[in-house]
């Protein structure tokens, strides 16, 4: 009972820093076809939910590529497509217009349970759908028309923000309307894309079965660009004849971080509470395509103060570190590089020069202890040797207690105390009795 009691208490003070950052954002959840099929399906409902109610604005797109193949195979109709985009005849149309139609019905009412033992107790969700989206025809390309396969014309973003300010969710299907009347059947992919867009979404996130994109060895790739993204669709549709949701997701990804979507997520529709473990955790769960990695490596400023001090004080209390109080840390601020992710302060190192004898000293080295496995260390170290070359400095000297072994696998070899640099010599601290060790960088 106590270590469940702990990890509880430890969940929710991680989680408390994003939902105060997500609070009053806006995003654009893409639930695929294969996602409202999947068993877990209820629990994400419950999720978004969740979300709202933490007082995120959540826009909903519904795929049914799924449910509309099902429906073709059985009543015999073909289903045709021409570069991966289904051509959609007039009896095709007849069957999207009903399966979307009658998913949009099923998700409204999803959304608006409030039984009880459910995260959705109590609430009274206002789920609104409407013509926010106007489309037009795709039209004809290589001689092959694409009949009432369409693409977004406008989009109605005041009325949907209207909705947002109101407190409701706004659900949007894979069909829409033109200004002539007719109804187009469009990529879910693309209209959640175009709205996060046009809203100025903060976040667009999607589901698909694996945890997130895979590498060649089956793991997942936790942070994608969107040139790396762009460059993974060049190399799947090479080999695939079949576009899967992920690769359909990754293409319109990259695309929306180039239009200020900074972050899109993909997560597992088959991982109870998956979208709430990538947004509200660190290290996330899925994978995430952005303009900027989530982790950075950079000079410390006097706002790092805090993250540093919560990171070295156990180190110090242990006996690990040298003690440093704030105003020593304000004043030798400059010197520290530090590792950042998400906001929090994972990494820290210091580099203090001395150049008459082209030394200088790596000093007060932390990673957080859920990063100590990673190659932080190592980030750290390499970036501290790129400093010290640009000063001219030949020789990086460490003193350490507990870390030889960590520092000796990197070429740093044992010294003396005289080897140290005057000024270092003169402050060395006996009783500690810290082992000395120099590294050539030159």
């Amino acid at each position: 009972m106590k270590e469940r009691t702990t990890e509880l208490v430890k969940g929710l003070r991680h989680s408390v820093p994003y939902i105060n950052a997500h609070q009053g954002k806006t995003f654009v959840i893409l639930l695929t076809g294969a996602t409202l099929k999947s068993h877990n399906y209820a629990n994400i409902i419950n999720d978004l939910g969740l979300l709202h109610s933490l007082g995120i604005k959540l826009v909903i797109i519904n795929g049914a590529r799924n449910q509309i193949d099902d429906a073709l195979q059985s009543l015999h109709i073909e289903p045709k497509y021409h570069k991966y985009t289904r051509v959609t005849d007039a009896r095709t149309l007849e069957v999207v217009k009903q399966v979307t139609g009658l998913l949009q019905l099923n998700i409204t009412a999803s959304l608006s349970m409030s039984l009880n033992n459910t995260p959705l107790q109590g609430s009274h969700i206002n789920v609104v759908s409407g013509n926010f989206v106007i489309a037009q025809p795709l039209g004809v390309d290589d001689g092959i028309d694409y009949c009432h396969t369409g693409k977004i014309r406008r989009i109605n973003c005041d009325a949907i923000n209207e909705q947002l300010n109101h407190g409701s969710i706004v659900l949007l299907g894979p069909v829409a309307v033109s200004v002539t009347g007719e109804s187009f059947n469009l990529s879910s992919e693309d209209v959640a894309a175009e709205v996060a867009i046009k809203i100025k979404a903060d976040k667009l996130i999607s589901f698909c079965a694996e945890q997130g994109i895979l590498d060649s060895d089956g793991n997942v790739i936790t942070d994608l660009f969107p040139n790396d993204a762009d460059n993974y669709v060049k190399e799947r549709m090479s080999k695939d004849q079949y576009l899967s949701s992920d690769i359909r997701f990754l293409r319109v990804a990259s695309r929306a971080c180039r239009n200020n979507v900074y972050r899109c997520h993909l997560v597992s529709y088959l991982v109870d509470g998956a979208i709430l473990q990538e947004l509200f955790s660190r290290d996330g769960i899925g994978t995430q395509v952005a303009v900027e990695h989530s982790e950075q490596i950079r000079k410390a400023t006097i706002d790092d103060i805090g993250g540093i001090l919560e990171l070295i004080r156990p180190l110090e209390e242990q006996g690990i570190l040298v003690r440093r109080s704030r105003e020593q840390l304000e004043m030798e601020i400059d010197k520290f590089t530090i590792i950042e992710r998400d906001s929090t302060t994972i990494g820290c190192a210091a580099l203090y020069p001395y150049l008459e004898e082209g030394m200088a000293e790596m000093a007060c080295v932390a990673i957080h202890p859920e990063y100590r496995s990673s190659a932080r260390g190592d980030m750290l170290l390499d970036k501290l040797i790129e400093q010290a070359q640009k000063m001219k400095i030949s020789q990086l000297f460490v003193l350490t207690t507990r870390s030889i072994h960590w520092f000796r696998e990197k070429g740093f070899i044992p010294a003396q105390v005289d080897n140290l640099p005057i000024k270092k010599k003169q402050l060395y601290n006996y009783q500690r009795n810290s082992k000395i060790l120099i590294l050539d960088i030159d």
